[in-house]
């Protein structure tokens, strides 16, 4: 609902993986990103933009090709968040995640429901990236192999996964908690 009020703004603008490279050398603690494997719905990758931001993520990493981008619409859903954290864009998603492991020793820890460790069994402290699949489909096979550890979420319930979004958001700020 609009209210009588028209603003006129641009999309923010996606990094890449130099741009990535440049804003991990800038950090002074360990890195928290959020890699997003084949996430496609503007409003889950919008709702995973607003977690990440509340959690006070780096980053959130996802492809170019077979995956969403910033939209008006991941931007509404955002409520400013797709302006506050960097998205990044990269061509092979794999070789980033090498290339993070490899130059910046960040451990990446993939979700999966058929993990035999549980999340919270995990050690998400030091420098972390957390991959969450599609929606559906979940992780592509050779980024759940780019991975250094899979987790699950307990699931206590009868359905056997979490909406993308409420898993990021479950994923990122158990993250936070080990954290502090």
């Amino acid at each position: 609902n609009h209210q009588g009020v028209v603003a006129r703004g641009e999309l923010p603008t996606p990094l890449d993986e130099a741009g990535l490279d440049a804003l991990l050398q800038r950090l002074t603690a360990p890195p928290l990103l959020l890699v997003l494997d084949g996430v496609t719905d503007p409003h889950n990758l919008g709702a995973c933009l607003r977690s990440a931001d509340a959690a006070g993520v780096d980053a959130v990493i996802a492809p170019r090709d077979r995956a969403g981008g910033l939209t008006p619409v991941v931007c509404k859903v955002a409520s400013g968040a797709a302006e506050t954290v960097p998205f990044v864009q990269v061509t092979n998603l794999v070789r980033t995640l090498r290339h993070l492991q490899d130059v910046h020793r960040v451990f990446v820890v993939g979700t999966s429901d058929d993990a035999d460790t549980s999340l919270f069994a995990a050690d998400l402290c030091g420098p972390l990236a957390l991959v969450m699949g599609a929606e559906g489909e979940g992780m592509r096979r050779l980024t759940r192999e780019a991975c250094d550890r899979l987790v699950a979420l307990p699931m206590a319930g009868q359905v056997q996964s979490l909406n993308v979004a409420v898993a990021a958001g479950v994923c990122l700020f158990e993250a936070v908690r080990q954290r502090r």
